[in-house]
Parts: structure tokens; C-alpha cells; sequence
């Protein structure tokens, strides 16, 4: 690797800020925010208000921008930290010399159920559901069952086509990191504005816990092969490991039609070469554990499965040296490319 870019990596890993020395304040000023802070605290209304949910993001969403031609939306895992995963998101943008002409969007997903999950929320601010049918996989808001958590992606991706705002944007990525990865995994499967935009959509999967298999069948143990699983009482072919018993917006399409989805739509699969532990929020219910022992393992075995049984032309990379830990997958050399690509 070249000194210049060892260093870029050092600082941008390292969280290093190197838009604040004073030299810079005039550039930083003009350029985009980086700061997982309310300055690049964004409200994004939904259902026509007042209901709004927030989100970072490097330039606003809303004012006319020529100098953007990529967005990047990076989706966070169960922890909810929305910020944290905006930081690795601008760290991923700088190495890939993209602070410039990306916009980088980080949402966060806040629930506060009283027990499992206890997010301080903002007035009006929608409170997503923290476990059963939750946000990871486009689960309702508590209180209001018509409003979707892939309804906030939609509104976001109709935001970004708007031409009248980013002209000249050419391409949009849809990503996330373990629950997140869930997120974008099954987003992709069932969303319905993918080919409305006018804008091509890409879709990055970094080692979620689950998947949603198209049919019965789950990879055999130690065997390179697939059958339906073994324990009825499992529910192991239910939404969201499976497609039966779908509800809200991922039953507003039939199953043909989501296998039609996920045969034509680009998606690339990021998985950690060390992420094998049951560490990280890991699921361990026996509707998870059916599609494999650890992440890692599940992963090799969907992406395995859809491409064989369905010809699904898809990107699948092991990310060398990094186990459940997004900044490691996100700013390495495997992803960058993927995140940030050449247009």
C-alpha cells in the first residue's frame, strides 16, 4: 500500500478529524458536514407528519446540490447508533477520496419500548419497533401500524431522485452492518420503488444474523447441500427467516413476485473472514441457527443457495481479517470499491 494512502487510512480509522485545523475552516465551512452531531442532524417527516424520524447526513437533503453524483445510505446494527455508524460511514468516504460528490446518510432507528430498548425520543419523533416484527426487517412503529421502517428508506430514496435537488446524482447504495445488513437484505428483497426512481439502486449486505430464504430449504450441516428443515416446531420458514406469514409492507407483494426482485436486483454480500463468534447481538433462535452456526457460515450458505437455486447474479466477498465490526468491514480495501463505486 502507498505511504499516502496507509496515512489516509491511519487518520480516517483512527477517527481523526483533518478538516479542523485552521488552514481548513474556510474549505470545511462549504463542504460537507462530519460531525455526528446536531449540526448534520437531519428530520426527515413521514406519512405527511407530523411523525419524523432522524438521520445524519454529510449535505442537507433538501437544498438544491450539482456537485452530488453518489449517495451512500449506511443502515445501522441493533445497537441504534445511528451516530457511530455515520462516523465509519465519512471515515469510508474519505478514504475513497468521495467526501466531494457523496452524499453519506446515516438514519437511526430509535425504540424505546420501557425495557429491551429505553431511546430518548424527540417530540414527534417515531418510535420504531425493538424487537418481534421490528425495524431490521420493515417492522411497524409503535402506535401507528401503517407506518413502516422501509417506508423511512422509501421516503428517502424518493428524496434523493428528486432532480430538482441532485441533479446530477447518478447512482444510490443501500447498505448495513449486522441487524442493518438484515435491513438492506430484506429491503432490497421487497421494496417497491427500486425502478420508479430514475436513479439506479445498488444494495450492500455486511453480516447480518438472518436472511429470508425464498423456499423451505436450509443448508444441511457439514454437507454441501439443502433440504427442508427438520423441526416443525421451529417456525423457521416465517417472515423474516423465511417469506410465510409476511405482514405490512413486505406482504404487499406475492412471493413470485419477490423472487423476481431478488433474482434482477444488483446486491453485493460483505461478510467478516473472522466473523464466527455468537458475539454482537448474534441470533441464536432456532429459526436463525436452521440457516447455519455463525454468521459467516450463513452467509456462505444463502448466498450459495439463491445463486444456485435461482441464478441470482450476485457479488459475494469475504473481507479479509475483520470479524462483527463494521468500521473494519466498511473502510477496508474489499469495500470501498463496493460502497464507493466508479460511475
Amino acid at each position: 500500500m502507498k505511504t499516502g494512502t496507509m496515512l489516509r487510512r491511519m487518520f480516517a480509522v483512527l477517527g481523526f478529524c483533518v478538516l479542523c485545523t485552521p488552514a481548513a475552516a474556510t474549505a470545511a465551512a462549504a463542504g460537507p458536514c462530519i460531525q455526528a452531531s446536531d449540526e448534520c442532524a437531519r428530520w426527515v417527516t413521514l406519512g405527511g407528519g407530523p411523525a419524523r424520524s432522524l438521520v445524519y447526513s454529510t449535505y442537507a437533503l433538501d437544498a438544491r446540490n450539482e456537485n452530488i453524483t453518489r449517495a451512500l445510505i449506511v443502515v445501522h446494527g441493533a445497537g441504534r447508533n445511528g451516530d457511530n455508524y455515520f462516523r465509519t460511514s465519512v471515515a469510508a468516504a474519505f478514504l475513497a477520496d468521495a467526501l466531494t460528490n457523496t452524499i453519506v446518510i446515516s438514519p437511526r432507528f430509535a425504540s424505546n419500548d420501557g425495557n429491551t430498548c429505553k431511546d430518548a425520543l424527540a417530540a414527534n419523533e417515531v418510535n420504531w419497533a425493538c424487537t418481534g416484527n421490528s425495524w431490521r426487517a420493515g417492522g411497524p412503529a409503535i402506535g401507528n401500524e401503517a407506518l413502516t421502517s422501509f417506508d423511512l428508506a422509501d421516503e428517502l430514496l424518493r428524496k434523493l431522485a428528486r432532480k430538482d435537488v441532485f441533479p446530477n446524482l447518478r447512482l444510490i447504495v443501500v447498505s448495513g452492518h449486522s441487524a442493518g445488513g438484515q435491513f438492506a437484505s430484506r429491503y432490497e428483497l421487497t421494496n417497491q420503488v427500486h425502478d420508479t426512481l430514475g436513479v439506479p439502486i445498488r444494495y450492500v449486505v455486511a453480516n447480518p444474523s438472518s436472511y429470508a430464504y425464498p423456499d423451505p430449504n436450509r443448508p444441511v450441516a457439514g454437507k454441501l447441500e439443502y433440504r427442508p428443515y427438520g423441526d416443525g416446531a421451529c417456525a423457521y420458514d416465517r417472515w423474516p427467516y423465511g417469506f410465510q406469514q409476511r405482514a405490512g409492507y413486505s406482504a404487499r407483494l406475492t412471493d413470485e413476485q419477490l423472487i423476481r426482485q431478488l433474482t434482477a436486483r444488483p446486491v453485493t454480500y460483505l461478510l467478516g473472514e473472522l466473523d464466527t463468534l455468537p458475539i454482537a447481538g448474534f441470533d441464536s433462535s432456532c429459526p436463525a441457527m436452521a440457516q447455519g452456526p455463525h454468521r459467516l457460515a450463513r452467509g456462505q450458505a444463502y448466498t450459495g443457495y439463491i445463486k444456485e437455486k435461482l441464478g441470482v447474479q450476485l457479488t459475494f466477498t469475504v473481507v479479509p481479517a475483520c470479524g462483527h465490526n463494521a468500521r473494519c468491514m466498511f473502510t477496508s480495501d474489499a469495500a470501498l470499491p463496493v460502497l464507493f463505486p466508479k460511475q
